[in-house]
């Protein structure tokens, strides 16, 4: 039950459950009533199952005509605040844990290219995890290289803070992008060489059980002992899956331990309006917290860079490049996940500005890196 002091009239819609039950649609677009400026706060965000198990069809969401003394989100169990570490491995690959799919939602409009799913996950409150860690998956089958034994375990990082996007500690959210092939000569796509793990995830449904593992990673986890510091966020595609958590976790739950008093920003790479991932949520925030939160996003089929090419993540860093050294100077946290590929780009940028500031940049790299300022996960 949220605990939101909600001041005098108040309406309560009722909205499907299934898709991305994070809020994407009963809240963020809330479509069939419009308080475009007003506080939100779901009503019950336990006892989701009945008797039988099966997840409940409705959701009860309510939201206040007037300004709500604290617009964020109740969260159980707060007992997740207590390890003083993160949890690591608690399920092996030879030991996984049988988790069940709750919903899968395509995530990307019709010109995206490509199709990117939300998939929540119920693990029961067994496998719990930080924000910015990740869950091994096992898709089903036999691993090909390896005859009889199962496939080897693939990473995803979490989409979802440790209360899950139900709030009760109970699920975990991946963003997962098929991954398909095409034959070069024919054009046409090639299932045998699609990728087994993110086409099992993105085809699975509400019901199906899942292997998981985990969680790993430490290298990702959100440095909470300063709440008033400073954290970039740099993603391309569904590299944006962990700082969803964060995001979340500063300025949607009502975490007692936990009040983000300082900025975030956050560079998102996509190819064009359509791949933009999380877009309404992220918005909601910098339409809230305007100092606390900003968003800038590289659409590199639909924007140009200054030289006139296409525009890229690394070109909106080196835009603000100026800035952001100044918030590294002071201590900021810079984080990248994402493809692999994006971090040559990445780092090139970052030596020439450095050059033209007179810095090393590899100097400054070794200090970044010394003072745990610097957080890399890439695949």
């Amino acid at each position: 039950m949220s605990h939101l002091a909600l001041s005098q009239v108040s309406l309560a819609a009722t909205v499907p459950a299934g898709s991305d039950l994070s809020l994407r649609r009963s809240v963020f677009k809330a479509q069939s009533v419009n308080f475009s400026d007003k506080s939100w706060a779901p009503v019950s965000t336990l006892d989701l199952k009945t008797k039988s198990g099966r997840l409940r069809n409705k959701r009860i969401v309510c939201m206040s005509v007037q300004q709500a003394s604290a617009p964020k989100v109740a969260v159980s169990p707060l007992e997740l605040e207590n390890a003083t570490e993160p949890p690591l491995n608690i399920y092996k690959p030879k030991e996984p844990y049988t988790a069940t799919i709750l919903s899968v939602e395509r995530i990307v409009g019709p010109r995206a290219p490509g199709e990117t799913c939300h998939i929540v996950i119920d693990h029961g409150a067994n496998v719990p995890y930080w924000e910015g860690q990740s869950y091994g998956v096992i898709p089903p089958g036999e691993n090909p290289k390896k005859p009889g034994a199962p496939h080897n375990v693939r990473l995803y990082s979490i989409a979802s803070t440790r209360y899950g996007d139900y709030f009760d500690g109970k699920t975990t959210s991946l963003c997962v992008r098929r991954a398909v092939y095409y034959d070069p000569e024919t054009g046409k796509e090639d299932p045998s060489k699609n990728g087994v793990c993110s086409n099992y995830l993105c085809n699975s449904k509400p019901g199906d059980k899942i292997k998981i593992t985990g969680p790993a990673g430490k290298i990702m986890l959100l440095p909470e002992d300063n709440p008033n510091a400073t954290h970039i966020m740099i993603a391309t595609g569904t590299g944006v899956a962990p700082y969803r958590g964060y995001l979340r976790r500063m300025f949607m739950e009502a975490v007692p331990t936990f009040k983000f008093g300082g900025l975030a920003w956050l560079f998102l790479g996509v190819a064009n309006t359509d791949s933009l991932l999380y877009d309404e949520e992220f918005r909601k925030y910098l339409k809230d917290y305007p100092d606390n939160f900003r968003y800038d996003i590289a659409l590199s089929r639909e924007q140009k860079n200054k030289r006139g090419g296409k525009m890229y993540v690394q070109d909106k860093i080196e835009e603000y490049s100026d800035e952001i050294f100044k918030l590294l100077d002071r201590g900021a946290h810079i984080y990248f996940c994402g493809l692999k590929g994006m971090m040559p780009g990445i780092q090139e940028t970052l030596k020439r500005v450095a050059e033209e500031r007179g810095e090393s940049w590899e100097e400054k790299l070794s200090q970044l890196k010394k003072n745990k300022q610097w957080h890399v996960e890439v695949y």
